[in-house]
């Protein structure tokens, strides 16, 4: 080929190339899982890793050769990424929370990519890996020897350091889910059956009644898989979607993860697929059982599930419809013409999400499996097939542990808003040392908007987009209520300051506004993605065991506040005039709505992040944006009040991850950076006149920053559907900025001691 572009972007350009062809780079052909073999702890070289950042789109590379590696130096971010010394020199010891803040923008400014977003894993699920690693293994997709190396390598850093177990997620208890799993992800990657690290994970998956006491999900795997009979796993057939909107449980209304994983997992169900059987998977049959795999009576397991999984308990009316589907619906009435009609109608519905999303899809859930959908309906060499083959790079990240799955495509657009507010708060944004950062920033914001609705936007269930922003990349397509907010604040804080660039019209600003107000629900508050379509009753026909509040979609104070902050900015310093009467009403039911979402105790529970400090700061900043403070409003004294209460002895405040799954506030054994953080803004957007109780939390903050403005990684920070926990780890550069610059603007910024 040649080039005409610089040698690092060559390089960049020919292993895109080599990996479409799925061939390593010096044109081997990648290695299949190795069948046996004591791996004990083989690792790749760190200095060969790279992150290519393509408008967003991040895929980590291997490299093999030297000329390779001088071709496309390491950079800093690749460095911090894989744990490895970045360079960065010492900087001056802060006194004030204003040098500590610029200690920080210093260092997170380093890790700036090209296209101006900020990068990150965003693991901690337990069980997305597991589901790659089957479909790559039943469809035959060759499997470099780097990244099976890596994955193991991660896997086997997150087993239980106890029991040898692994959960639901990387701070979770051993279940079967987890265990199971990922068992079966390590023997598909050529880890052996005798293995000590494997035989405790055994020991475990026995303890816990084997994988028939398995959840859902892990049923439909270990089906397609071949290590599982079929009549195990409770039905999921296609004829549901073609039920009539006005059913009240018809798919449309779920939930859109729910939504998009049952549809292929329905329409793989229902074509009988599962792997021929070889060597390795009658091993692994043989192993994740409490009794040789022929005698267990699979039916009598539809129900089964472990005490460690059953978060969710299936209700009598779900067992009393699954009997009906297993018994009458299967074997009597469901006729060819009704199962083929049911099964073309999910396949265009897979169809419209590759288009939509280009094979991206909205996570990594429903990506395998739509990946699987389109091997067995358009076969092995098929468009479809490889270009779900390569989308699933996508989900790749590389740190100093291994290769994790990350729960969507990357948090691009949401981590690098946020990066713009919380430096425009510290007051930050008009010194010139900032200014080629944010203006990187603000360009990969106006880069990621969505122009343009999804085609037949209705005929597969779709809100409207145009305008919006997506939690990532503006390819994965959907809109997010909070994620269009917070984009769109940040837009407007950035080009209302002089000399930065008008890069996003008025316009296009417009655009996101009209969007964000057909996303209102009756209630006054606002959802994630959709408005709420269904009942909570729907929560009855949860299957997935696993997770609470899956079915619809739900009211969130974080969500109600990006939308009320982002409304009440655009009216009061952009267009006073634009849709008024319309913005005034909403946002008056949306801070009704929040105040309805209070408890007694002056808490809101959060949904996204952990938990009850999460929610409390956003819905604080909610009613400060329409004039609610601690001195004229006793609401927010409340609010003010329940986070008082648990300020901890070194001043700051720690929130263990049991909040989300138990309902009630659990402290953490120790304070956390990022939830200290999060107390500090809401008592300042509050504004609670005592400073002494927010000193005290800025000077523990300021004490544990490291000589060169970076954190500590500390507990996970985010979580979803109740039970799942979630990192986000520019979370500890992105609030420390925030908080800190908000405290000096408020006190002075005083010398802390």
């Amino acid at each position: 080929m040649t080039c005409t572009a610089t040698q690092t972007h060559c390089a960049q350009v020919k292993f895109l190339m080599a990996y479409a062809r799925g061939k390593s780079l010096n044109g081997a052909s990648v290695k299949e899982p190795l069948a046996n073999g004591e791996l004990d702890d083989q690792q790749t070289d760190p200095a060969r890793w790279r992150l290519l950042d393509e408008r967003g789109r991040q895929t980590w590379h291997y490299l093999q050769s030297d000329d390779e590696l001088k071709a496309w130096p390491q950079s800093i971010a690749d460095r911090y990424f894989l744990g490895l010394s970045t360079g960065l020199p010492p900087l001056p010891k802060p006194e004030t929370p204003l040098d500590s803040a610029r200690n920080a923008a210093a260092y997170f400014s380093k890790l700036q990519l090209p296209p101006g977003n900020w990068a990150c894993e965003y693991g901690g699920p337990m069980f997305l890996l597991p589901g790659l690693v089957i479909t790559w293994y039943v469809t035959k997709t060759q499997i470099p020897e780097h990244i099976s190396i890596e994955i193991r390598r991660y896997i086997f850093a997150r087993q239980h350091p106890v029991d040898g177990g692994w959960g639901l997620h990387i701070e979770g208890a051993s279940s079967v889910f987890g265990t199971a799993m990922n068992y079966v992800l390590l023997r598909l990657l050529g880890a052996s059956e005798e293995d000590k690290r494997l035989v405790k994970a055994r020991g475990v998956l026995h303890k816990l009644g084997g994988a028939v006491n398995a959840p859902h999900w892990a049923k439909f795997w270990l089906t397609v898989l071949g290590c599982m009979e079929p009549e195990t796993v409770n039905p999921v057939p296609p004829e549901l979607w073609l039920l009539p909107d006005w059913v009240p449980i018809a798919p449309w209304r779920w939930w859109i993860h729910m939504r998009h994983v049952f549809l292929p997992m329905s329409y793989i169900s229902s074509t009988g697929f599962t792997f021929p059987l070889t060597t390795l998977t009658r091993q692994i049959r043989e192993e994740i059982y409490t009794q040789p795999y022929s005698s267990i009576n699979f039916a009598s397991h539809r129900n089964s599930i472990s005490p460690a999984d059953n978060y969710h308990p299936k209700s009598t009316i779900l067992n009393i419809i699954n009997q009906f589907l297993v018994n009458v619906w299967n074997p009597y009435l469901r006729i060819d013409f009704i199962r083929r009609r049911a099964e073309d109608w999910a396949w265009e519905l897979i169809q419209r999400e590759d288009e939509n999303t280009d094979f991206a899809n909205l996570g990594p859930v429903n990506a395998t499996m739509n990946f699987l959908a389109c091997y067995i309906h358009d076969g092995p060499d098929s468009y479809s097939v490889e270009r779900h083959r390569q989308r699933m790079h996508d989900f790749l990240w590389v740190k100093n542990e291994g290769m994790l799955m990350n729960g969507t495509n990357g948090v691009q657009t949401w981590d690098t808003a946020f990066l713009i507010q919380a430096v425009v708060g510290a007051g930050l944004a008009q010194d010139p040392k900032w200014r080629p950062m944010l203006v990187k920033a603000l360009e990969f914001l106006d880069d990621q908007q969505i122009r343009q609705d999804c085609r037949e936007q209705d005929v597969c269930y779709r809100q409207r987009r145009k305008g919006a922003w997506a939690f990532s990349t503006r390819e994965q397509g959907y809109t997010v209520s909070d994620c269009t907010s917070e984009a769109l604040k940040s837009i407007i804080l950035l080009q209302r300051l002089p000399n930065f660039p008008q890069l996003v019209s008025d316009e296009r600003i417009k655009d996101a506004i009209d969007t964000l107000l057909t996303m209102q629900n009756d209630s006054g508050g606002f959802a994630s993605y959709e408005t709420i379509r269904g009942s909570q009753y729907m929560e009855y026909l949860n299957a997935a065991e696993v997770f609470g509040r899956i079915m619809i979609e739900y009211d969130y104070p974080e969500c109600t506040t990006a939308v009320v902050t982002a409304l009440a900015l655009f009216s009061r310093s952009h267009d006073p005039s634009y849709r008024k009467a319309e913005i005034d009403q909403t946002i008056t039911q949306a801070v009704a709505w929040i105040l309805k979402d209070q408890r007694r105790d002056g808490s809101w529970y959060g949904s996204w992040g952990i938990c009850f400090s999460y929610a409390g700061m956003f819905a604080l900043e909610s009613l400060a944006s329409v004039g609610r403070n601690y001195s004229n409003d006793d609401r927010v004294a409340l609010g003010c009040k329940f986070f008082l209460d648990r300020q901890m002895s070194d001043g700051g405040w720690g929130e263990s991850y049991k909040s989300c799954t138990d309902g009630v506030y659990s402290q953490h054994e120790s304070s956390q950076v990022v939830q200290t953080c999060w107390v500090i803004i809401a008592l300042l957007e509050a504004q609670y006149p005592e400073r002494e109780p927010i000193e005290k939390a800025v000077r523990m903050v300021m004490g544990r920053q490291r000589e060169d403005g970076s954190w500590e990684q500390e507990a996970i920070e985010g979580v979803f559907n109740k039970s799942c926990m979630i990192s986000y780890p520019n979370y500890k550069f992105i609030f420390p900025i925030k908080a800190l610059g908000m405290f000096a603007k408020r006190f002075g910024n005083p010398k802390v001691q």
